[in-house]
């Protein structure tokens, strides 16, 4: 299993009191005052001990409702997992639907921790290219002549931004529901869009796994709270795998996220992090190559190649020269990764605007 690359950047970025941070994809916004509040009546009300292991029924109640809303999809509270964490949606996910030795079809790039995940288990990833040539997505034609037991994308995605066209999306879908191939999809930026509607898979069929949480539009990171949309026939399946790696997801943070869906708050928080992305496209489209514009998500995808053919190099003496973290493509796969840095804008404008001035100095 490979490091997490941009950990160790952030570990390093974290010895210098001066540092701008791009490198990890962590909202400064703080979560809406309700869920603070929510969260001190639980401590009041002595609220430790476990939960069943899918998690308290009211927040999953809540959750089913907000699929209806956005989505216009119907599903069952009980087909709701609360995990620690995404990364603990994805351990179950992987769990019931791959076997040891079994293959998981990922994109290049891609978030890292999939394929640390499949690692995990035994499961083998992988990889389909994608590029400005399929506009950052996997097409049915890109791995229809390829053999794999389950299909993962991620919309809007980490780290480019872009988000799956709605045809694409189906047209996948509909390809794995006749292959018998498990499709998995990683929402968990649903709600970060800001000039396309990002579609739930949900939408086109009800036999794929769902993942979503709290951690980044509801900014809620440290919360360590997320959850699995589980096809029903996986119920049980799901419990048992939940049972035995986490028992059930922190109690607190469950609490408090009853009151996360406060949608004047996401909705301003949406807006600012839209007028982040506008600023930063802005100043970073003079400095590098921006094959996609990011639709959603809050990442940038940067083409270094006119300064440098090594994303880590050049990120690490970007931080010991100017102090400014980035995160190196290479953390994202192989696919021409040496060539790329990702940029989050994650920090109000002011802390962004230093690092690009000291960006331009360094350039």
């Amino acid at each position: 299993m490979n490091s997490f690359i941009v950990m160790d950047i952030l570990k390093s970025a974290l010895q210098y009191e001066d540092t701008i941070h791009f490198e990890i994809g962590q909202p400064d916004i703080p979560p809406s005052a309700k869920v603070k509040e929510a969260l001190k009546t639980a401590v009041e009300k002595n609220l430790f001990s476990y939960t069943q292991s899918f998690g308290i029924k009211s927040l999953r109640s809540l959750i089913a409702k907000n699929y209806k809303e956005e989505y216009g999809v119907d599903i069952e509270a009980s087909q709701v997992l609360l995990t620690p964490g995404t990364s603990g949606a994805f351990l179950v996910a992987y769990s019931i639907a791959l076997r040891h030795g079994q293959k998981l079809a990922l994109s290049d790039p891609s978030y890292p921790c999939y394929k640390n995940f499949a690692h995990l288990l035994d499961i083998e990833p992988i990889f389909f290219d994608i590029g400005r040539e399929n506009n950052y997505q996997l097409r049915v034609q890109d791995i229809k002549d390829k053999q794999f037991d389950a299909l993962q994308i991620s919309s809007p995605s980490n780290p480019v931004g872009n988000i799956y066209d709605k045809n694409n999306l189906k047209e996948l879908i509909r390809f794995c529901d006749k292959k018998d191939i498990s499709f998995i999809s990683d929402e968990l930026y649903h709600g970060l869009s800001y000039d396309l509607k990002a579609n739930s898979a949900l939408e086109f069929s009800e036999n794929v796994f769902v993942i979503n949480g709290f951690s980044k539009y509801y900014c809620m990171p440290g919360l360590r709270l997320g959850w699995l949309i589980v096809p029903k026939k996986y119920l049980r399946s799901a419990e048992i795998v939940a049972q035995n790696l986490f028992i059930s997801a922190p109690t607190l943070s469950q609490y408090g996220a009853i009151e996360a869906f406060d949608k004047k708050y996401l909705k301003s928080t949406r807006s600012e992090f839209k007028k982040r992305r506008d600023y930063l496209y802005g100043e970073l489209s003079k400095l590098f190559n921006i094959e996609a514009k990011p639709d959603g998500a809050f990442y940038l995808w940067a083409d270094i190649s006119k300064y440098s053919d090594n994303s880590f190099e050049f990120s690490k003496r970007l931080l010991r020269d100017k102090h400014v973290a980035c995160a190196p493509g290479i953390d994202f796969g192989k696919n021409k990764t040496s060539k790329f840095v990702r940029f989050a804008y994650t920090r109000d404008i002011e802390h962004m605007s230093e690092g690009v001035e000291r960006l331009k100095s360094y350039l």
